[in-house]
């Protein structure tokens, strides 16, 4: 394979020369396809972010305002903040945001540290079994997690961790799929430059942590991304390892903003924006990186 070939193709992007339109192959794009591709963004555009501007909107409305108006109103007449301090006096929700966070931060170093060296050791490591390891790694991600929900329970409980942050972070402590995205990563790297390291003298260790985990900082941003989120937004195995309120994580937290028989939307609302705002946080600080991971990420054809 061609080094044009093995380099991961740029999004295509259209530019206008001399009043037409061209894509960054030199390409004519035409006005029709040019219109539909835009009302095709424009579409996903209005699916993804449309219900959180709607949610957003909600928590900033005033208790006279109707939420339920046809047609919906986006902008509330009297912004008011009074909504996110009704959360906080509902609900101890620093304290599940700090419990949500501790996990969430532990699951980061453990899928970074745990992804790195797995991939690494498949992409790298000569050894017995090496392919069927890598099909280990791709079955695993076939398992639904309920299907094991069981056995994970009963394992946290023999090893006298339910009721505890800990068991609620081991079983996602290193995942199948950011395990095969550094493996795939480490594996577009050039083995010539490994093998010049080698006749210097250099170890494995030092192969692995001054040449092949520097190059893969992108993908490593993508883990790092995938793992808070995914430990962040776990509601079901929290409800279940857990037992304390006061261990309790921010989407199990959250769920007592619903009453039993009537529930507040503008409530609602506002604990909702307070739980996906760490996720946007982040995603802002490490989107430079992540863009260039998911091509260091990708799965070679």
């Amino acid at each position: 394979m061609s080094t044009l070939e093995e380099a991961p193709q740029a999004p295509e992007r259209v530019t206008r020369r001399r009043g037409r339109f061209t894509d960054e192959h030199g390409r004519r794009v035409g006005a029709g396809e040019l219109v539909l591709r835009y009302a095709l963004l424009l579409v996903v555009l209005v699916l993804t972010v449309g219900p959180f501007l709607w949610q957003l909107s909600t928590s900033l409305k005033g208790p006279t305002e109707n939420i339920f108006s046809s047609p919906p109103s986006f902008l509330p007449a009297h912004p008011t903040l009074h909504n996110y301090a009704r959360v906080a006096d509902t609900i101890p929700v620093w304290d599940y945001a700090l419990n949500s966070l501790t996990v969430a931060g532990a699951s980061v170093v453990t899928n970074c540290v745990g992804a790195a060296l797995a991939g690494y050791a498949l992409a790298r490591l000569r050894y017995r079994g090496r392919r069927g390891t890598a099909l280990v790694f791709i079955l695993a991600m076939l398992v639904p997690a309920e299907g094991i929900i069981i056995a994970q329970f009963t394992t946290m409980r023999d090893l006298g961790l339910n009721n505890t942050l800990i068991g609620v972070l081991l079983p996602g402590s290193v995942n199948a799929m950011n395990v095969l995205l550094l493996r795939n990563a480490f594996l577009q790297l050039p083995h010539e430059v490994e093998e010049a390291a080698f006749v210097d003298g250099a170890n494995v260790w030092q192969r692995f942590f001054r040449i092949a985990l520097p190059s893969v900082k992108g993908t490593l941003a993508v883990v790092a991304i995938f793992a808070f989120m995914f430990s962040w937004d776990d509601f079901l195995w929290p409800l279940i390892v857990l037992s304390d309120p006061s261990k309790f994580t921010l989407t199990i937290g959250l769920n007592y903003l619903h009453g039993t028989f009537a529930s507040d939307e503008r409530l609602v609302a506002a604990g909702t924006v307070i739980a996906v705002a760490p996720l946007m946080l982040l995603f802002a600080c490490l989107q430079r990186y992540f863009f260039r991971g998911v091509g260091e990420g990708a799965v070679k054809g």
